[in-house]
């Protein structure tokens, strides 16, 4: 009647009606920032993105509705890709529903490679942090993307501790599994910026711990110090350096590991 091609029903079921997500499924965005203005509030979900995904489409309506319902307000979908080829898929409309019919389209806003310039000036950097940002994200497989995260580092410290302790984190997790990410982790972890959140501090007190570990280890092979593989894994995984510290000043003259952990309370445990 209405004209709407529709493939012909081998079986037509009634199901239950009740959307209660009785076993959750895990929905999890990258980031979900919520803007305020005089027109009201806007939230924009952000998803980093490394390749083409056509699940996506079912995630991403789900994150928009779901913000929507939540806060009743306007929401944009912000998509993070890294090389043009996936930023041309992510730009598409994603669509749930009949082919020439969709019920539901979803419009991502796309940024990447293609659209957003390498800024390794730190005067520029400074000028747009978050310009910079995004530059680091977009670039995150490129040569060039040490040299951006460098200028992001230095440029965050020009600006309130709060703002750039959030990008700090937001470009930590926009950057994905990739070598870039190391890079990120390991400028917050031995270089000392004053806005470093305690994710930064996190990370240069982990560092901290396996340079004392790494010491202790070298100590006891120096002496011959037999070293089980449960004990290098327990001193391996220790975090904390005031401990490893005391380990260390008691294997300059080990012969046994009872010489470093003393009580059985004190040592880590083998098996």
């Amino acid at each position: 009647m209405l004209d709407i091609p529709f493939p012909s029903p081998t079986e037509v079921a009634v199901v239950d009606t009740d959307l209660t997500e009785i076993k959750p499924i895990e929905r999890r965005a990258d980031t979900i920032m919520m803007f305020t203005s005089l027109e009201g509030q806007h939230a924009v979900i952000t998803e980093s993105q490394s390749k083409p995904d056509d699940r996506k489409t079912a995630a991403w309506a789900h994150y928009i509705s779901h913000v929507h319902v939540k806060f009743g307000c306007p929401v944009t979908l912000l998509v993070i890709c890294q090389d043009e080829a996936t930023a041309t898929w992510a730009a598409l409309p994603k669509t749930i529903g009949l082919p020439d019919r969709p019920t539901l389209s979803v419009h991502a806003v796309v940024v990447g490679p293609h659209n957003i310039p390498v800024i390794d000036d730190l005067a520029e950097a400074v000028n747009d942090v978050v310009l910079t940002m995004f530059s680091a994200l977009t670039h995150a497989r490129s040569k060039e993307v040490a040299a951006i995260l460098e200028v992001l580092a230095d440029a965050l410290d020009t600006t309130d501790t709060t703002s750039a302790g959030h990008i700090a984190e937001q470009t930590e997790i926009g950057l994905g599994n990739t070598d870039a990410r190391r890079i990120w982790r390991d400028l917050m972890a031995t270089k000392t910026y004053r806005y470093q959140s305690e994710y930064a501090q996190m990370l240069r007190a982990e560092g901290e711990a396996k340079g004392e570990a790494k010491v202790l280890l070298m100590i006891l092979d120096g002496r011959g110090v037999v070293i089980p593989d449960e004990v290098r894994r327990r001193i391996t995984t220790c975090a904390d350096t005031t401990v490893l510290e005391t380990w260390c000043k008691r294997a300059i003259h080990a012969t046994s590991l009872t010489d470093i952990f003393g009580t059985d309370d004190e040592q880590p445990e083998q098996g």
